[in-house]
């Protein structure tokens, strides 16, 4: 994903909406207020959402890949992680077989670079030495690190918050995302993370009614489907208290 945005702060931003929408229509159910309202049907956002998809997804140059601002970096992005995910699941390369034919194809243009001179009758020329500075190393430690405190961090506050709505969505997401992890390795999985990643919100944002549409119908049909339940079913299972007796 591009660097500026992590799950944890697109997860917060989605929070953040659905705890918006809550506040505002407390006193209303969601169903019974869409049926009260049916002019205003039409204008409802998914989860209640009154921002933009762009300000959604952390605003920025990472929304801007993200909802293919400027095609040419999307379009270059998403094909160099379809390149890697090729290389290393349909070709059954590993990372280290990629490494060393780096090496070696650095080894024999440096090589050739060396001796090129000779053969041309020039002075030698001189290669310059490839050294990666040491601040590189550190940034990237302190940046993983970052990320890692954060998440850990993120994932304490929800436990012990009291939010439950939050709890139960991160649960949720953390369940299926073990589920889909059965199904296949991480690599894929990062991978079809990825392309939903750069597909799924500029989707949305062009589908958006049609999207928002759908889901409120659904919701419809499923909270029909429980009214049922509930009145055929639920409402029968007897609720009365059980006795018990004392022992002296």
């Amino acid at each position: 994903m591009p660097e500026g945005i992590t799950p944890e702060s697109l997860m917060n931003n989605i929070m953040e909406t659905m705890s918006d929408s809550a506040s505002k229509h407390k006193s209303v159910p969601f169903f019974e207020e869409e049926k009260r309202n049916p002019m205003n049907s039409q204008f409802n956002r998914l989860f209640g959402r009154q921002k933009p998809v762009h300000h959604i997804l952390g605003g920025g140059k990472s929304a801007d890949v993200l909802l293919w601002r400027n095609k040419n970096i999307s379009a270059s992005v998403l094909t160099a992680a379809t390149v890697t995910w090729v290389v290393f699941e349909w070709f059954n390369y590993n990372f280290l077989t990629i490494l060393c034919f780096v090496l070696v194809m650095g080894m024999l243009a440096q090589l050739v670079w060396k001796n090129a001179s000779g053969l041309l009758n020039r002075s030698p020329s001189k290669i310059p030495r490839l050294v990666v500075p040491e601040e590189v190393f550190v940034n990237i430690a302190n940046l993983i690190g970052d990320k890692v405190n954060y998440g850990l961090s993120f994932l304490q506050d929800v436990a012990t918050g009291g939010n439950m709505k939050q709890f139960l969505v991160v649960v949720a997401s953390l369940w299926a995302a073990a589920i889909i992890g059965s199904w296949c390795n991480f690599l894929t999985v990062l991978y079809v993370g990825f392309v939903a990643a750069h597909t799924l919100p500029i989707l949305y944002e062009r589908y958006e009614d049609e999207v928002d549409g759908f889901v409120y119908n659904v919701l419809g049909q499923l909270q029909h489907n429980y009214q049922k339940l509930d009145a055929g079913v639920l409402r029968r299972i007897p609720t009365g208290k059980f006795g018990g007796k004392k022992v002296e």
